[in-house]
């Protein structure tokens, strides 16, 4: 079920992600106190919500971040930021995405993150998916599909992404925080995201992989022409 909300239309994508990104601060406001934890992702449309969660950074304590990147941007703003560790709990993760199908699986990792963002909405006790309308998808895997492995499992890994029918390429030059490498699956269409994601966790040398289908969305906020809605 979709729910129409207050914001006003717009056009650019830019300003399409700004407008989802509001609209997620406008959803976490009412439930925040000072004890509160908010877990944020890595992207361009978290960058926004960073931006907007500066503005009400006196209403809760810390933020959890999913990335080095984001943690450098949170503590620009002066937002106190702790490791997951350390905290009891995450009352909410607000995070973009790649794509998004109706169930609200999604795929993410386009920014590298993929592990820590699992982790981090894994903890949460809310997970806000923020989305322009260009990510929406009947079927999961027109975006290739992020995939960390351990360096020295690249090409074992790749060829059973080859045998599950898909074309893995890695990712040159690019190094998760974690230190591990990625290969994105292009053409490998995902019916089935549950079972894929198990498939594919079970397969040795795989870190994660960039499905969010155990932990999908709890609510996917897409920003459109038409105006911004919840799904």
């Amino acid at each position: 079920m979709s729910q129409i909300l207050s914001v006003p239309l717009i056009s650019t994508q830019d300003t399409l992600k700004q407008q989802a990104a509001r609209a997620a601060l406008e959803r976490i406001t009412p439930k925040l106190t000072t004890k509160s934890i908010v877990g944020v992702g890595t992207g361009s449309t978290t960058n926004f919500f960073i931006d907007a969660l500066a503005e009400i950074k006196h209403m809760f304590d810390a933020a959890v971040s999913s990335s080095e990147a984001s943690t450098a941007r949170l503590k620009d703003h002066g937002i106190h930021v702790m490791d997951l560790n350390a905290t009891p709990h995450v009352d909410v993760y607000v995070d973009g995405a790649d794509e998004a199908n109706p169930a609200r699986q999604l795929i993410k990792g386009a920014g590298a993150a993929l592990t820590r963002e699992k982790i981090v909405a894994s903890a949460a006790d809310e997970f806000i998916c923020i989305v322009d309308e260009s990510k929406l998808v009947d079927t999961l895997g027109a975006f290739p599909l992020p995939v960390e492995v351990i360096p020295m499992a690249r090409s074992l890994v790749a060829r059973r992404l080859v045998d599950l029918g898909g074309q893995p390429v890695w990712r040159e030059g690019v190094t998760t925080d974690n230190g591990n490498w990625l290969l994105d699956v292009h053409d490998f269409a995902v019916p089935d995201p549950l079972a894929m994601e198990a498939t594919l966790n079970n397969v040795a040398g795989v870190v994660c992989n960039g499905l969010f289908a155990v932990d999908a969305a709890d609510v996917v906020i897409v920003a459109a022409s038409s105006g911004v809605r919840e799904i």
